[in-house]
């Protein structure tokens, strides 16, 4: 997509959210943002599989999930549906312009370490309005994750992501590392269908523990 397409884009995306979007709702406004897309694949797996795609496979996952299984009780959007490259600054305007209850962002991790696995959750380093409710969903995130399909917590974690800074004092934000594809076994785990309905439903537990 070139530079000009991009901005025609962009344009057309938040002016249909002004109108679509834009409408009261008393169900609780969710933001799933599936990290990378595009350009910027993200990680790559051991296995060849991409950051970007799986972290978006699970975001639609979760949007499923929350139509036939939970009966549409979060009003939820995705900061992207197809392989497309946002920016940053995109992702958070969105959950500022739907004035978002929960906002998620979805990776995968990657280390030197062939050895190291296990799930993180971030939370913005800086105190601010929603941080403690964000600690709270980064608790309850990584405890179903646990308890649901046994993927190994490494901790919450607080860092100066953009994306956690320019939304804290707007919702509860965190990010999510959903297990390293540097892991020979994390990435095959990462690339089956029933572990994505998995993931996705236990991500959309947690949300629900903390209304």
């Amino acid at each position: 997509m070139d530079f000009s397409n991009y901005v025609v884009t962009v344009c057309l995306f938040f002016t249909f959210l002004s109108i679509s979007y834009g409408q009261s709702s008393d169900r609780p406004v969710i933001v799933i943002d599936p990290g990378h897309g595009g350009t910027d694949a993200g990680a790559t797996g051991v296995n060849g599989v991409l950051e970007k795609d799986i972290v978006l496979i699970v975001a639609k996952k979760m949007d499923s999930l929350n139509t036939y299984l939970f009966d549409d009780r979060f009003d939820m959007y995705l900061s992207r549906y197809q392989d497309t490259l946002i920016s940053l600054g995109d992702r958070t305007q969105l959950a500022k312009r739907l004035n978002a209850d929960v906002f998620i962002s979805l990776h995968c991790n990657q280390a030197t370490n062939k050895n190291a696995k296990g799930i993180e959750v971030y939370v913005d380093e800086k105190r601010k309005r929603y941080s403690k409710s964000s600690f709270g969903l980064a608790n309850n995130i990584q405890r179903e994750l646990n308890d649901m399909i046994g993927f190994k917590s490494r901790g919450v974690k607080v860092a100066n992501f953009q994306i956690l800074q320019e939304t804290t004092n707007h919702c509860p934000a965190v990010l999510l590392e959903l297990g390293f594809l540097s892991s020979r076994d994390e990435a095959k785990h990462l690339t089956k269908e029933e572990n994505h309905n998995g993931i996705a439903l236990a991500i959309l537990e947690s949300i629900s523990n903390i209304r």
